[in-house]
């Protein structure tokens, strides 16, 4: 691929990024990695590509680069970075794929999955025909290195890191906490453990690297922990609520003002441009999504012409006082005139409710619709406003740094601040410590607030 074309790809992809994943606004923070990263930029092997940075608002724990110099950081990893140097380690690894060109690479081989957005075996053809644009930037973000490309990029981390005057032992310490992440369910997922394969024991392997590049360079590496946890001070923790949430069988949407049942045991991925939904045996999913037209009829249309549909039923119905239109319909491959046999059937539901149009769209090979649509019904007409206050006024937790007031163990300084037991397990690994360490007086550690 001709950086030409990279650029190109990179400059395609990020609306779609963005757009599947939202922008974090935090302008502080936002113009210390573009500042750390055009200067580690300058130093790669590729000065001349313009590496632009960016904080996607995501809670999983992930660092990824599309090809054209296009560098992000969700904020769920900017959590967990306990000072500038573990940020630096990261960032250098990222433009180390840049630099190698990993990322054009592996575009070109063709190895990564387009729409990947829900785990394992709910991503089916029937499913990734269903996701919209945001489906080529994901592919990209999604995509797998190999081993030895990720052994590559953990040694140029270490070189650019270094370079630009930071500890890289502390990148190696930063992988620690990735496996930390890894092995305690229940946590943020680290994608970057499934979108960065582990070539052996990387902790062990950049230690290594560091010491080596350090006594061969003699020079004052920075770790800067204090000046980069008063940099994260106040930011958002975990799901952020105003974009909706899942709780106690339902998906809360408390900006937009409505809710609707999701079935019990089913996955769950939400995104600023949809919400989605799954059967863990893969053979149902549901879509949420704002829908095209400024009428129902006309999103109605839209909606056939998009996903390639035929409609065999179409009627306008009232779902909790929303006019609405209730649809079902099979999927027709391109180039055909009639569905085939095993052809996906969509039931889709278009709900006119506060000035935008809705659509819920439930899908299931025709062999599974039968046995599915009730669910896909009960889930449609159980759309309605919010009216609980609590869930309206919802508010994210958020990183919020404290000074030990005095000596102890992690675990005394969390249960001082009155961080709840269910949560020292975390809060020790966001500190990228254990609740048995030992914090000294006047030392900054993150805890949880509103």
């Amino acid at each position: 691929m001709s950086p030409e074309k990279e650029k190109a790809l990179g400059a395609e992809s990020h609306p779609s990024v963005v757009a599947s994943m939202g922008l974090y606004d935090d302008k502080n923070l936002t113009a210390f990695i573009n500042e750390k990263g055009k200067a580690m930029g300058k130093v790669s092997h590729r000065p001349e590509v313009d590496y632009q940075f960016f904080i996607v608002d995501s809670p999983v724990v992930n660092a990824f680069a599309v090809p054209g110099g296009y560098v992000y950081f969700t904020r769920g990893i900017m959590a967990h970075f306990n000072n500038e140097a573990e940020f630096a380690g990261v960032l250098g690894h990222e433009i180390g794929h840049i630099a190698a060109r990993h990322s054009a690479s592996q575009q070109t081989k063709q190895v990564f999955t387009q729409g990947v957005l829900l785990a394992g075996s709910v991503l089916s053809p029937t499913f990734r025909s269903m996701a919209d644009q945001a489906s080529q930037g994901l592919g990209l973000l999604l995509l797998k290195y190999s081993r030895d490309h990720e052994s590559q990029s953990d040694e140029l981390g270490v070189e650019y890191s270094s370079k630009i005057g930071y500890d890289a032992h502390q990148m190696a310490d930063f992988f620690g906490t990735l496996k930390r992440i890894s092995e305690k369910s229940g946590a943020s997922i680290p994608t970057f453990q499934s979108t960065h394969p582990d070539p052996g024991n990387r902790q062990v392997t950049v230690e290594k690297l560091a010491t080596s590049y350090q006594s061969a360079h003699q020079s004052k590496y920075n770790v800067n922990r204090d000046v980069y946890l008063r940099k994260i001070e106040g930011l958002i923790y975990g799901v952020d609520p105003k974009q909706g949430f899942v709780e106690g069988g339902q998906f809360y949407h408390p900006e937009l003002k409505f809710q609707f049942p999701v079935p019990s045991g089913w996955q769950t991925e939400n995104t600023p441009a949809q919400f989605q939904m799954a059967s863990k045996d893969g053979k149902a999913m549901m879509l949420f999504t704002i829908a095209e037209g400024k009428t129902l009829e006309e999103a109605a249309q839209a909606v056939i012409k998009n996903y390639g549909l035929q409609a065999s039923e179409t009627n306008k119905i009232t779902i909790n006082g929303n006019p609405a239109i209730a649809m079902i319909a099979k999927q027709v491959a391109q180039g055909q005139t009639a569905p085939a046999a095993n052809a996906a059937q969509i039931a889709s539901w278009l709900i006119q409710y506060n000035g935008s149009i809705y659509a819920i769209h439930g899908v299931a090979a025709s062999a599974d619709f039968g046995a599915n649509f009730n669910q896909f019904k009960s889930v449609a007409q159980g759309f309605k406003s919010i009216t609980d206050q609590s869930k309206l006024n919802r508010e994210p937790e958020r990183i919020r740094i404290k000074t030990a007031q005095r000596d102890g163990t992690l675990r005394d300084l969390l249960k001082d601040a009155n961080m709840p037991d269910n949560k020292l397990d975390d809060i020790a690994i966001l500190n990228g410590m254990a609740l048995t360490d030992k914090v000294t007086k006047g030392m900054l550690f993150k805890t949880l607030g509103k």
